[in-house]
């Protein structure tokens, strides 16, 4: 039994010996009991301790329910103490979602409900970065390489950025087109205004790839080829693996609609790779980043031509005819070292 702290002692003393004993649901009620009495007379910090300590308790004798339960339960209470994200109350979660196991629903549900109260209480609209990156890794090293995918790119972090690029390049042994693994790292970081988490995968991804698959590497370019001071693209058989890597170098060095020449190599570039047809012929996510990094409105209408609607766009005209619905507008991640929010 592990030890308790004084002010929540005479609960846990009264609750713990009864999973000991093989009683889950008494101590189940006790806690709740307990808990409830605490957090209605102000007693967050004793109800917290009490929720966790059961849980997690329950949790080790497989009491799924019951230890979910209490887990949503502490949720609440942190909600009512307005409990800011720290190592202290996100590590509480942590365990008991990897208690939790991940059979049945329980997982998820705690899962999503972490992430909301992170969400509200922590730095990241999106939900603890931290978080995020610890779920992805637990989910991704459990094969739910799907549900581990969105807390990747919601950590946005170097370190889940490079789990990230590993784990596509383990899905894409299963079977599908390489490129379309690549793309799912590359744009929605760029998305997010995320210039160091789209570096950081593409450039993974890359290394992987050609360390398994050597034949991959361009006969025309055998060595990485510098394009910035910092910056390098292994060329590659692979049309969209090069699209990849020339995008991320070229937001990387955008300035809006200041830095003309660099607007005018994103239109050249997006031309080029959706000439040739396959999955960057129409992609409305080019759009989107065209306007967040270069300053490229968007065309009032969907046009069949996404490259002339860009280049309509980027001289000031634009699409004749009825309006678009409004998009989301992100500030352009700031080149050099890292963009507040990362690492």
């Amino acid at each position: 039994m592990p030890p308790v702290s004084g002010s929540s002692s005479r609960a846990l003393n009264a609750i713990l010996p009864l999973v000991a004993s093989g009683q889950p649901y008494e101590a189940h009620q006790k806690a709740r009991t307990f808990a409830s009495r605490y957090s209605k007379s102000g007693q967050y910090d004793t109800a917290i301790d009490v929720l966790f300590q059961s849980a997690r308790e329950l949790l080790k004798v497989g009491q799924q329910g019951s230890g979910t339960d209490l887990t949503l339960f502490l949720l609440e209470v942190y909600e009512s103490k307005g409990e800011a994200v720290d190592d202290e109350s996100r590590g509480r979660l942590t365990q008991l979602i990897a208690l939790t196991g991940s059979s049945g629903s329980w997982r998820k549900t705690i899962i999503d409900r972490s992430i909301s109260w992170s969400a509200r209480h922590g730095d990241c609209p999106a939900g603890d970065q931290d978080l995020h990156h610890y779920i992805g890794e637990l989910l991704y090293k459990d094969g739910a390489f799907d549900a581990a995918e969105p807390h990747f790119l919601a950590s946005g972090k170097r370190d889940s950025a490079r789990s990230l690029a590993n784990m596509m390049i383990e899905w894409s042994a299963a079977g599908g087109a390489l490129g379309n693994f690549a793309l799912r790292g590359t744009l929605p970081y760029l998305q997010n205004g995320n210039i160091v988490g789209a570096r950081t995968f593409i450039s993974q991804f890359i290394a992987q790839v050609v360390s398994s698959r050597p034949k991959l590497i361009s006969p025309l370019q055998s060595s990485p080829l510098p394009v910035t001071p910092t910056g390098e693209i292994t060329h590659t058989t692979e049309p969209v693996l090069n699209f990849c890597q020339l995008a991320v170098l070229t937001c990387q060095r955008a300035n809006g609609e200041k830095n003309k020449v660099m607007r005018e190599s994103w239109v050249r570039l997006c031309g080029t790779y959706q000439s040739k047809g396959g999955v960057l012929a129409t992609r409305e996510t080019l759009q989107e980043i065209a306007t967040l990094y270069f300053a490229i409105p968007p065309p009032r209408t969907q046009p069949d031509n996404p490259l002339g609607a860009m280049i309509s766009s980027m001289l000031g005209g634009g699409m004749p005819g009825g309006g678009a619905p409004p998009r989301r507008m992100l500030s352009p991640a700031v080149s050099g070292p890292s963009a507040p929010g990362l690492d």
